[in-house]
């Protein structure tokens, strides 16, 4: 009864404020940015739940890092996924010193990771694929299994065989989106049983930004969330790892079809360099959080739909920041992503 009382008091409240004291009062509620604490230095964030605890997996790390919560607020590092760089990666990708831009899902019973190796600014570029039947170290069942090379670019390439993204349709077909600069974002059809491309599957093209011959073309980082009978594109436009000065933003276009075309609100296309602001970081000379973008999305038991990215914050040397906004879906259709 008193909870009830408190409620309808607080709303009769509310309802005798003027509209701008009301939109105060509404601006007032921290955020869940506001609450982040512990461990967030990431790169390149994915998010996923296991029964009581969040996991995010990100870049930073040389072999994918692991951060864990219980509330999604407190963080805490919890190792990484590899131990050392694969043979099979070392041998395609000369060069390489890292593991980039990982993708977690839960599929067919086990855990699903893509993992993108690669040298910076060039599209010598792999995916490779590593599952497990759970992601609690503390299990029996615990282990990492690598099932190597999924896809992967050259420089004769027109595409760059990065930053992979799993989405199932509503048909149960599994498809992984991909894609850094060259000609854009690309989407392979896979076999469900091995998680890799379907023999002979041809990219579809999603989203690109045509730019002259010669110049740079700064899309990447797909990802894709299927809400109200739409598939939702979500790409990173401009430059990142700048730290402060980075210029990374995200945009969203929407499509009926998993395969396109994706739309933004004003219609203009994706794969012309179109699409509507998602994650901006405005006002140069106040905002403390940079260049936010390299989304990621999960939706959590109670429908709630939450991205992770991450941004450089300007309190911190320009470190990549972990970053969680919830979605609102309006009337419209669109989300808005409460930051």
């Amino acid at each position: 009864m008193t909870l009830r009382f408190g409620i309808a008091a607080l709303s009769l409240a509310l309802a005798a404020l003027p509209l701008g004291a009301q939109a105060q009062e509404s601006a007032a509620q921290p955020t869940l940015n506001s609450q982040l604490s512990g461990d967030l230095i990431v790169h390149d964030p994915v998010i996923i739940r296991e029964a009581d605890t969040y996991y995010v997996f990100s870049t930073v790390g040389r072999y994918i890092g692991i951060k864990t919560s219980k509330d999604l607020k407190t963080w805490k590092d919890a190792g990484a996924v590899f131990d050392e760089i694969p043979a099979w990666a070392k041998e395609k990708i000369p060069g390489t010193e890292g593991i980039w831009a990982p993708d977690i899902s839960y599929v067919n019973g086990q855990y699903r990771l893509y993992y993108s190796v690669s040298t910076f600014g060039s599209n010598r570029s792999a995916i490779g694929l590593a599952t497990s039947p759970t992601l609690d170290p503390a299990s029996p069942d615990y282990h990492w299994t690598d099932h190597g090379y999924v896809v992967g670019s050259t420089p004769e390439s027109d595409f760059n065989a990065i930053d992979p993204n799993l989405i199932v349709d509503d048909k149960g077909r599994q498809w992984l989106s991909l894609g850094s600069f060259w000609t854009g974002i690309k989407l392979f059809a896979l076999d469900p049983e091995t998680g890799k491309p379907r023999p002979g599957a041809k990219p579809h093209s999603i989203a690109r930004r045509p730019a002259p011959a010669g110049g740079p073309a700064p899309v990447e980082a797909p990802f894709i969330v299927a809400h109200g009978g739409w598939y939702y594109l979500l790409v990173s436009y401009d430059y990142c790892c700048k730290g402060v000065n980075s210029t990374y933003y995200t945009v969203m276009g929407r499509s009926r079809a998993v395969t396109g075309p994706y739309l933004g609100k004003d219609g203009s296309t994706l794969m012309q360099g179109g699409g509507s602001i998602l994650l901006r970081a405005d006002l140069q000379e106040k905002e403390r959080f940079r260049g936010p973008g390299h989304v990621g999305a999960f939706t959590d038991e109670d429908g709630t739909t939450y991205l992770v990215y991450h941004a450089y914050d300007r309190e911190n040397n320009g470190a990549p920041t972990l970053r969680i906004a919830p979605l609102e879906w309006g009337a419209d259709g669109w989300p808005v992503a409460r930051y």
